[in-house]
């Protein structure tokens, strides 16, 4: 019975010692995970994830890295520019581990080597860039400092993805003193979009009095011309109604009783105006033969005569003017004396 009990004991340890060799041979590694066996105190290889085996007592997992990209903060740090002002920067630096060996064999920490390297370089960038440069130019800040980093971290086994700027904090009479030129340039931003605005109303409304000018000016034009087209219209019309009113009344005058007609209406326009001379005027001019009407209209119907066709039949004066009751002659109507106003 002692020897079952003792047989069963060492089976069970046997069993342990077993489960406890496989359990050390055994590794499981997770993905995105890099570990570095050594061998008696010597790299010996680097698992990948998966199931991988290694000799008991004899290998030994020495380092475990994150093969994934680690976001890394860089504390705050006080930099001094060109111009020697003070500018406290902090930031964000991302890291990822491309070669397990040399992370864990070139450098004690090369997270924190990469870091401290990164705030060196931000200093040193800073003091190459006055204030306003520095926080106008944190893309070129970022590029610089990014690229520096990642050229020393290759021996490390790092690749540096990036690097972004947190904050850059002026001292607190710097950032009164920016506040106190933003307003100024705004203000003065203001002033000159508002003169512009007023020397553009004042330009259109130049424009538009030139405008209004140029279509009055183009309105009377074409009014006088419109005008002037109507008078020459009339005058025209006039003419030409003269001018038929004469060929009838020369037509008229060669016809039988056509020239005593005549004779009485110049007799009758005559005595007309000759009654009117005294109303429209205070200065005549006068024949000297004013008296002999007669001569006048004599005179008058000779012209007559002289203008008309050879062959015309034209009565006489004495035709023409039939004798009065008395036995004389009636005087004929004289013709139309213009006056001088």
């Amino acid at each position: 019975m002692m020897s079952y009990i003792a047989s069963l004991i060492v089976f069970f340890l046997l069993l342990f010692f077993a489960l406890s060799v496989m359990r050390a041979a055994l590794r499981i590694v997770p993905q995105q995970q890099a570990w570095v066996v050594e061998r008696l105190g010597k790299y010996s290889r680097t698992l990948s994830p998966g199931l991988n085996i290694i000799v008991p007592f004899i290998d030994r997992v020495a380092f475990r890295f994150d093969t994934r990209e680690v976001p890394t903060e860089v504390p705050p740090q006080v930099c001094i520019s060109l111009d020697n002002t003070t500018l406290t920067v902090d930031g964000f630096l991302y890291l990822q581990i491309t070669d397990p060996v040399k992370a864990a064999y070139g450098s004690n920490n090369p997270m924190n080597a990469a870091m401290q390297l990164a705030q060196t370089t931000m200093r040193s960038e800073i003091g190459k860039l006055h204030l306003d440069q520095a926080l106008s130019s944190r893309q070129i800040l970022n590029t610089a400092v990014a690229a520096s980093v990642d050229e020393a971290a290759t021996n490390w086994g790092i690749k540096v993805l990036r690097y972004e700027i947190k904050d850059i904090t002026p001292p607190a009479e710097i950032l009164r003193a920016m506040e106190l030129q933003i307003t100024a340039e705004r203000e003065k931003r203001a002033m000159i979009a508002r003169s512009e605005g007023q020397r553009q109303q004042q330009i259109n409304t130049s424009e538009g009095q030139r405008q209004q000018e140029i279509n009055i000016a183009d309105g009377r034009r074409q009014a006088e011309v419109l005008r002037a087209e109507g008078e020459a219209k009339a005058i025209e019309l006039v003419a030409a109604a003269t001018a038929t009113a004469i060929r009838r009344i020369g037509e008229s005058a060669v016809t039988d009783g056509g020239m005593a007609a005549l004779q009485m209406q110049l007799a009758k326009d005559f005595i007309g105006q000759w009654g009117n001379l005294a109303k429209q005027g205070t200065s005549l001019i006068v024949p000297a033969n004013l008296g002999d009407v007669g001569s006048i209209i004599g005179t008058a119907l000779r012209m007559v005569r002289a203008e008309q066709p050879a062959g015309a039949i034209i009565p006489s004066d004495t035709a023409a003017s039939p004798p009065s009751a008395s036995g004389s002659r009636p005087i004929p109507p004289a013709p139309t004396v213009p006056t001088a106003g």
